[in-house]
């Protein structure tokens, strides 16, 4: 069942974040992927995540897809101009990748490249125009498509940003430029994010929401410095920090997490960063087993 049928049938939705390799040996990549297999409902695919370059996002779908994988393309604005950005999204569709999370992307400079040069064409609420724009048989310039590509399209939301007002503002204009569904940043704070999607319930969109296993204290520190709008309360941090099998708290923080925030959301996507083999525990955890 595709990712649309899913959340339109009112199923609890469940996906996982993987990165391409460094590279051209793909067998760690699809391992994990299969490791996922029967237990998540997609396979979300990065973009040269956090600025560092790896295999491209389109290639790594195609590959996952012909495996019988339901996946979600990454797309940035950061490395490709409007020309490009169209070419990629009218590739997914023939090579029949529906689902397309639309993202602007870190800058270079944050990257293993960081004299690389940002395009930065268009912005993610452009991007998501000009998709809406192919779906309906035309591009930016106003030319018409010979057949239409399908595609299901989302965008990022972070309902723990502080002021949340221009998340408001920034989240309606998604909507209206054609997004359908939402992936959030990493939720801890479950109150603020309950707040957000109670405020959001009127734009009518599914959101999933993100989850990010934490591997240390210091993981947890440098999020709460470096990572605009995420806020990982003290306790939480003094839980990784004492406990003695980190793996083993981090699935009991994702646990109680997901339980406060269940109601509120669509579904849940997982951020596991090298830690995939853990999300069937908790899974099962919560039973939500597929």
């Amino acid at each position: 069942m595709s990712l649309r049928e899913l959340f339109e049938k009112r199923k609890f939705v469940l996906t996982a974040e993987i990165e391409p390799p460094k590279g051209t040996d793909v067998s760690k990549f699809l391992e994990t992927a299969e490791s996922l297999k029967g237990k998540v409902d997609g396979i979300n695919v990065t973009d040269q995540q956090s600025a560092v370059m790896r295999l491209g996002s389109l290639a790594a779908c195609h590959l996952l897809r012909d495996k019988g994988f339901e996946v979600i393309y990454q797309i940035t604005c950061r490395d490709r101009n409007r020309i490009a950005l169209q070419s990629d999204l009218l590739s997914a569709a023939v090579l029949g990748i529906e689902n397309v999370l639309i993202l602007t992307g870190d800058h270079p400079c944050l990257g293993d490249h960081p004299d690389a040069k940002a395009v930065f064409d268009l912005d993610s609420v452009q991007l998501l125009k000009v998709a809406k724009s192919l779906g309906e048989g035309h591009d930016i310039a106003g030319n018409e498509l010979k057949k239409a590509p399908k595609l299901f399209l989302g965008a990022a939301l972070n309902p723990c940003a502080d002021p949340l007002e221009p998340e408001f503002i920034k989240t309606e204009k998604k909507v209206k430029a054609g997004a359908s569904f939402f992936q959030t940043q990493a939720v801890y704070d479950t109150e603020r994010f309950k707040q957000f999607t109670e405020n959001i319930k009127h734009l009518n969109v599914f959101i999933m929401a993100g989850i990010v296993l934490l591997k240390s204290a210091k993981m947890a520190r440098y999020m709460n410095e470096k990572i605009a709008g995420v806020n990982i309360p003290d306790p939480i941090i003094e839980r990784i920090e004492k406990a003695d099998d980190k793996r083993k708290e981090s699935i009991e923080i994702s646990v109680s997490i997901i339980k406060e925030i269940q109601k509120f959301c669509h579904g849940i996507h997982f951020m596991a960063l090298g830690w995939e083999e853990l999300i069937p525990e908790i899974i099962t955890r919560l039973n939500l087993t597929k």
